[in-house]
Formats: structure tokens, sequence, C-alpha cells
């Protein structure tokens, strides 16, 4: 291990002598300067791994010389030590982006701690987050074993992406390994789970999850009136670690009141879950009562063009049609920027409605395009590249105008994605359904281990292409692939983000209510 190099610089260095000492029996390499101008000199000829600067000191202010040091090394981390506790010299110091700030006399425990916080932080971390990984696998272990109902699923997964997200800086490949083995094992049981409860979640008096068609009427609905307005956006396709990842974006101008999780319907996908969202209907219901609105799968057009329609009858069924609202869909940064642009026109709102559509786009375009299956090549990746997306989107502006025009915030989405890994044989005719994830249509041959079925849909409210339809859902990471052409169809899907099926990541996705700050 490299010594480590320390410039101190204080006009009364030679009252530090213990200090120094001290620091040399921890093995610290300590180099001192008496000024600022002295330091400047050395910094030009040796490299250090951080300095303790005195703020109080002739000539060359510290100050001065922060502002020096930052001008030829921005980098180098700089603890400004002080006797003045004034606002102003704090203020000055952050705002040349110092790495800790202390206020004489300094004892060498505090100095060591500054040190270890600013040049081991990173290790330190990480050997902490691993060890407290390797406590808590044992206790998912224990809930995998046990979980039963919908409300300890939920519990688990967010563990799991809590996890994730801590352990991806971290340098322990293997712990991340051992993750991902948890993560395929919760959901090969989330998967039985879902097959073995499913369809009872849609019988009277059954206790069951908010689901996609009771998310309106159940949380969304009680949080409107003319007393405030609220900005309800809908980001298509946005996973649960998604989410957490630029949830912290959204809290520089907004209190959270609340978060929880609900649960997509089958199939995971947006002309059934986006639309049953809006009109507050299971699709079979939506087929029925608005025929001119619903699409079947093998029906052609676009499938999820009647969003505003559907939520204009759910208004007026659960007696909300006093408030003023309105809808928009962004599926292009032109539109999205017009929004934003024009955000001012929605004040008089009691609802405006929000559609975003760039995450679902993401997943398509990482199929379609070279580039993007670099830039998302795996989960950490993609929640990477969401989190830069939304920090310079016009979705993020959208959000900081609303909070200036005192709106509650509701975000959510329709369902989530998952990254598919591994092919399962289906065989349909001419007009089975093309989605990776699930099919739907007559005489389906697959494998039974691979998928959920659903003989009768009308037990799910699902509707049917014919008399004698069925649909079947990918569990896990699988992917539907055609005994024709199958290694090309394999190798172009395999790795790819795709929705439709059953698992934690489509599933189980985030409703959050915010209050402007």
């Amino acid at each position: 291990m490299n010594t480590i190099k320390i410039l101190w610089v204080d006009d009364e260095i030679d009252l530090l002598k213990p200090h120094i000492l001290f620091l040399e029996k921890k093995n610290y390499n300590v180099t001192i300067s008496n000024s600022g101008t002295e330091a400047i000199d050395i910094l030009d000829d040796t490299n250090f791994d951080i300095v303790f600067l005195d703020e109080n000191m002739p000539g060359l202010s510290g100050l001065e010389t922060l502002h020096e040091i930052k001008e030829k090394q921005d980098n180098l981390p700089v603890v400004m030590i002080t006797k003045s506790e004034e606002e102003y010299i704090m203020e000055e110091a952050i705002g040349n982006k110092i790495a800790d700030y202390l206020i004489k006399p300094v004892n060498p425990n505090q100095i060591l701690l500054s040190l270890k916080k600013n040049l081991d932080h990173s290790r330190l971390i990480s050997e902490k987050t691993t060890s407290n990984y390797q406590l808590e696998f044992r206790k998912i272990a224990m809930d995998l074993a046990m979980v039963n109902s919908y409300e300890d699923w939920v519990q688990l997964y967010q563990k799991l992406i809590y996890w994730e997200i801590q352990l991806e800086d971290i340098e322990d490949i293997g712990m991340f390994e051992i993750l991902e083995s948890q993560k395929n094992e919760a959901n090969v049981q989330f998967g039985k789970f879902i097959d073995k409860n499913y369809a009872s979640w849609f019988e009277p008096h059954t206790d069951a999850p908010i689901m996609s068609h009771t998310l309106f009427k159940e949380k969304i609905a009680p949080e409107l009136s003319k007393k405030q307005p609220t900005l309800l956006v809908v980001v298509d396709n946005l996973r649960y670690d998604q989410w957490k990842v630029f949830e912290p974006i959204i809290n520089n101008y907004y209190k959270k009141e609340n978060e929880e999780a609900f649960f997509s319907i089958l199939p995971t996908a947006t002309q059934y879950a986006r639309n049953a969202i809006f009109s507050g209907l299971m699709p079979s219901d939506m087929e029925k009562l608005f025929p001119k609105y619903w699409k079947n799968d093998t029906d052609d057009g676009g499938k999820n063009l009647f969003e505003k329609e559907f939520l204009e009858s759910q208004m007026k069924r659960l007696s909300l049609n006093h408030l003023n609202y309105e809808y928009h869909k962004i599926t292009n940064i032109k539109a999205g920027k017009k929004l934003a642009d024009n955000f001012n026109s929605q004040k008089n709102n009691d609802l405006t409605v929000v559609v975003y559509n760039f995450v679902d786009m993401l997943s398509h375009a990482k199929t379609e395009m070279e580039v993007v299956k670099e830039l998302a090549s795996n989960d950490k990746a993609y929640r990477s590249l969401t989190k830069s997306w939304f920090k310079n989107s016009p979705l993020l502006d959208i959000i900081y105008q609303a909070q200036a025009l005192g709106c509650k915030l509701i975000i959510t989405t329709d369902h989530g994605t998952i990254n598919v890994k591994n092919p399962s044989k289906v065989v349909g005719d001419k007009n089975t359904s093309l989605n990776l994830r699930y099919k739907t249509g007559r005489s389906l041959t697959y494998d039974s281990k691979d998928v959920l079925v659903v003989k009768d849909p009308k037990q799910v409210h699902l509707p049917t292409i014919n008399m004698s339809s069925s649909y079947i859902f990918a569990k896990s990471d699988l992917f539907f692939a055609y005994p024709n052409n199958y290694n090309h169809y394999v190798n172009y899907f395999r790795n790819t983000y795709q929705h439709g099926g059953v698992s934690l990541e489509e599933m189980i996705i985030p409703f959050a209510i915010f209050k402007p700050k």
C-alpha cells in the first residue's frame, strides 16, 4: 500500500508538531509549509493526496490559497482549518469545493477522521456494505423460504433493490453475483406465487393488492380536489430500481408524503396495464363497454390511442367531472419541450396528467440500436442512463414548474421491464400475438414449466381473440422464441429489455405522492 502524502499549511506549524508526529506514527507522510505562497510552490513540484490548510494566515490568506490550489488541481482534496466560525468564510470555502471544514483547536483524532472520510471513504464504505449484505443475505434467504403474501413480496423486492443499488459501486464482484443469484431465485418463487394467487385477486371479498385497474379509484382520486392542483406523471415502463435512482432529484423540489408499490395486471404491457389505469377497468370490460376504443393484439392500429377518453369516462364514473383536467402524452423531446415551455397554461387545472414515454422508447431502442445496447448493457447501466435522461429532460422542467405553481405531484408507471436472457420455445398459428413475454392465440405449444398459463381468459378478465384462445406468460427472465430461425432470433433478443410477463421487475411498480417544498 502506498503511503498517503499530506501537505499541511499553517503559519504556526511548529505548534502542530504533536499532530504531525501522531500522523507519522500512523504511517502518513506529512510535508509542512508556513505560508500559502510556499505551499503553491511545493504543489508545483510534488503530488499530494490531501492538503490541510489554515484559513487565517498573513500574506496569501487561506481562502486565496484555496482558490489557487483549485485552479491548479481541482480534484485535490483540501481540508480548511480555521479559528473563525463566521458564516461567510464557511460559504466561501464550501463554494470552492473543500473536502472538509474543521474548527480550531483540532485534536489528532479529528484529523485522522477527516483523512479516513476523504481518502478511505470508498474502501470503508465498500467493506461495510459487503459485510452488511453478508449478514442480510441470510435473512433474505430465510424470507424467501417463507414469503406467502403480496405484502411480503413487495417488502422482499424492495429489499433486493436496496442492496442492488448499494452494491453496484463496490469492487466485490462476488457479492454482486450472489445478489443476482438471490434475485433469480426470488423471481422463480414469485412466478409460482403469481401462478397460484393471481386469478383469486379478482374474486369478490378477496384480499388483493392495489392493481392497475384499481389504482386511480383507490389512490389517485382521493388526492384530487379544487383546493390544490395535482400533476400526475405516468412514466411508461419504469422499473422500481430506476425510480429509486432518480427520486433524489425530485426531492430537491418536493417532499415525499407517501410511497407504496402496486401490481401491474397481466399482461404487463402498455395496451393492457396503462389503459386499465386510465379506464379503471380490466381489459375484457374495456372491450365490452368501449368496443370502439379497445383493440386486441392482432388488430391493426395503435393499441392505446384512447387513454384520454378512458380517463374522461372514469372521472365521470367517480363523480370527479367537476374538476378541470387535461391529459398530455409525450412521445418525443419536441412534445416534451413544448409542454414545458407552455406549462404555465396548466395553472387553472385541478389535475394535469402527463404520460411520458421515454423509458419505453429506451428499452425498444436497446433491442434495435447497437449504441444503446452498449449504453444499457445491464441493469446498473440501464438505471444510470434513465437517471441521466431524467436530469436533463423536459419532464424535470415540468416538475420544477409544477412545484412553483404549488401543485401536488403524483408519480407512477404502468409496468416495469426485465432483461431477458434465456429463450423458451413456443409454437402458434399465424394469429398468435407477437410479444416476447406473453402470447395469446389458439393451439399454443410451449414448455409448461416456463410459463403461467391462462386457459380461460375470462377468469382473469382478459379478452379473447376467438373462442379457444388462451394466454401464456413467460416467467423469470425467459423470452419466447419460435423454432424457425431460432438461433438468429435468440441472439437478436437475448439481453434486451422486454415486458408483458411475470417477474418482480415487471409487476411490482412504484406509486409516490409529493407535496411542494
